[in-house]
């Protein structure tokens, strides 16, 4: 079975996507450079790849809000062209500037399938630029390729990741319905709202979001630094007391799924 193509979005000021693309790589698939003005210039591209992935930096350097630059970009050039990709079962990855930029386009959380910002993702309740472990937890939830009840260590890195919906009630929709695909928990694994274990204040302690479909997925904290065993805190503790590394950092799951769900449906 071939690797599937998985679309590696490059733009000014991205700049976490070669973690990106590694990951992919070593995950079992074929990750893929394109730059937003080859993909804006040849929209038909797309259709070329299983996968979209938006990696984490400052697009655009975070101009007006984060990720609203290349958000718009996006949905006004090629927003109906993203829906279908989805439809026809494409997969969507965006991880920190890139999930504020699939928020931003209206990609996440899509609950009524068109490219509208339900949600939003505000600045820290700290007011300053949030650089630390987190944990967090899965949920079961509409995702394809997030499974549910995993405890994980990730870094978060941000200024504006607190996720805010509309409304109280669409926030609460959000987790009854399976869209809040990822949580940030305290120390007892219950989700939280309390700084620092939630680092940014969001509502419910939601650290990520899924669609209706389950096939696009978005979080704040970055898996893709996370996913090598040396890429973990306690790494050091780990080798002396087990004498030997696991396989992957815990951030590697999300990748190894997301090639996994695409392999099983080419």
């Amino acid at each position: 079975m071939s690797a599937p193509k998985i679309l590696v979005l490059r733009a000014p000021g991205i700049n976490c996507e070669r973690e990106t693309l590694h990951a992919l790589q070593r995950a079992g698939g074929a990750p893929e450079f394109v730059h937003i003005q080859q993909l804006l210039a040849e929209p038909q591209r797309l259709e070329q790849f299983s996968a979209l992935a938006v990696p984490g930096g400052f697009a655009y350097g975070d101009d007006i809000s984060s990720g609203r630059v290349l958000a718009q970009e996006m949905k006004h050039r090629l927003g109906d062209r993203l829906l279908r990709f989805v439809d026809r079962g494409g997969l969507v990855l965006g991880i920190c500037n890139g999930f504020q930029v699939l928020v931003r386009l209206g990609l996440l959380p899509c609950t009524q399938h068109r490219l509208e910002e339900e949600v939003t993702l505000t600045h820290n309740l700290s007011n300053h630029y949030e650089c630390r472990w987190v944990t967090l937890k899965t949920q079961k939830s509409r995702c394809v390729f997030l499974p549910p009840g995993l405890t994980l260590r990730w870094p978060a890195a941000h200024g504006e990741g607190r996720l805010c919906a509309k409304t109280p009630a669409l926030q609460r929709l959000l987790l009854d319905e399976g869209y809040a695909a990822l949580l940030y928990v305290d120390g007892n694994g219950q989700a939280t709202e309390r700084y620092p274990q939630n680092p940014n204040g969001a509502p419910l302690g939601m650290a990520g979001l899924t669609n209706a479909s389950g096939r696009v997925l978005g979080m704040m904290p970055h898996p893709d630094r996370s996913y090598l065993p040396t890429h973990m805190p306690n790494w050091r503790r780990t080798l002396l007391e087990q004498g030997a590394l696991p396989e992957d950092g815990d951030g590697m799951v999300v990748f190894r799924e997301l090639v996994r769900v695409a392999k099983a449906e080419a």
